[in-house]
């Protein structure tokens, strides 16, 4: 699996759906916001890319808006039909 380090934290891309996950916007993108999510999810739309953070269920964080067992559903309401995405997730 591929692995990416950001904001000292260590991440694997655990989805590369048509082959979404670049690694030079990621860096330039993924900022200090994203440091407590358990995962990063990436999608592009228009040439441009956009990041969500996620959270585990058991996360204390969590709510319906950011689980990662809705990603699915974040997918098809929010996401360019078909369009080329990843999931980094954070490696303890």
């Amino acid at each position: 699996m591929k692995k990416i380090v950001l904001n000292d934290i260590e991440y694997e891309v655990v989805k590369d759906y048509r082959e979404g996950f670049e690694e030079e916007p990621v860096i330039e993108r993924a900022t200090d916001y994203f440091i407590d999510y358990d995962y990063i999810f990436g999608d592009w739309a228009y040439g441009k890319l956009r990041l969500k953070g996620f959270y585990k269920k058991d996360n204390k964080n969590v709510k319906d808006i950011n689980n990662i067992d809705n990603l699915d559903k974040y997918i098809k309401e929010n996401c360019a039909y078909d369009c080329k995405y990843f999931l980094l997730e954070k490696k303890k």
